[in-house]
């Protein structure tokens, strides 16, 4: 009924190994950029922090490379800007992304995307790119960047992954859509067991449709809920609800895609 297009969009988790050597990566792009001693960090004046190489626990805070398949003779790099100077017990920073040629090094395109590294109590979980088929035009293919958040509370618990998608056009790297939830779950309980819990998948496709020389993305949300009590033996039993369908058509409005409320990333 749709006409949907097959676009095989499952999204592509970014390798650190795609990086190759990363402080060369970092001294190309920038390079004014300091060294650290160990050379696994590198700072810009004022006071932000590059890190080349991190522990697994600190990975949505690195270097993220993913070469794109779609022109394999280039590499994805996002690059977190951590302001340092930051007082608080919190992340604020800015992403970078960098479109790379693979052989040279060479910078062709960057984006600056600032805030996208700023948290609270909300944490940045892992930051990665989908190089999923998003073919936007005959000439224009897509690439996005997910980045996943949790609060890690037993009462509310909450995470919810966005999805940006950027483009080339006219050489130049551009936001074609901004703030999409793809997953999310989240609720209220007494930590124990009694509750009301929330979840959410989104699948896109590609549709044949076209609004301003781009294709119409298809939005289907799968939603479930589940509302867990105790037993007459005090065990904890789930009750989950009927599972939702919705379907949503994305149009690009010769600017970006236009998203609707619902699926919106919280502060858009």
């Amino acid at each position: 009924m749709l006409g949907l297009a097959s676009a095989g969009l499952s999204p592509a988790r970014a390798a650190a190994g795609d990086c190759g050597d990363a402080a060369a990566l970092v001294q190309q792009a920038y390079p004014k950029a300091r060294k650290s001693a160990d050379g696994t960090s590198f700072t810009l004046e004022p006071h932000t922090s590059i890190t080349s190489t991190l522990q697994e626990s600190e990975a949505p805070f690195g270097l993220v490379c993913k070469i794109w398949p779609a022109h394999d003779d280039l590499l994805l790099v996002a690059v977190p800007l951590i302001d340092t100077a930051n007082a608080d017990h919190l992340h604020v920073g800015d992403i970078e992304l960098l479109v790379v040629d693979r052989k040279s090094l060479r910078v062709r395109q960057r984006l600056l995307q600032p805030g996208l590294m700023t948290d609270n109590a909300i944490v940045i979980e892992e930051v990665e790119f989908d190089t999923g088929r998003y073919a936007l035009a005959p000439s224009v293919t897509a690439f996005g960047l997910r980045i996943e958040m949790a609060n890690h509370s037993q009462a509310t618990p909450f995470t919810e992954t966005d999805l940006r998608l950027y483009a080339v056009a006219s050489d130049a790297l551009r936001l074609v859509l901004d703030g999409l939830v793809v997953a999310g779950s989240g609720g209220d309980s007494d930590a124990s067991c009694a509750g009301s819990f929330h979840s959410s998948q989104v699948s896109l496709a590609m549709s044949p449709a076209r609004h301003h020389g781009y294709r119409d993305i298809i939005a289907v949300e799968r939603s479930n809920t589940d509302n867990p009590s105790p037993d007459q033996n005090g065990e904890c039993q789930s009750h989950p609800g009927k599972p939702v369908k919705r379907t949503y058509r994305l149009r690009y409005d010769g600017s970006r895609y236009a998203v609707l409320a619902a699926l919106k990333v919280m502060g858009l």
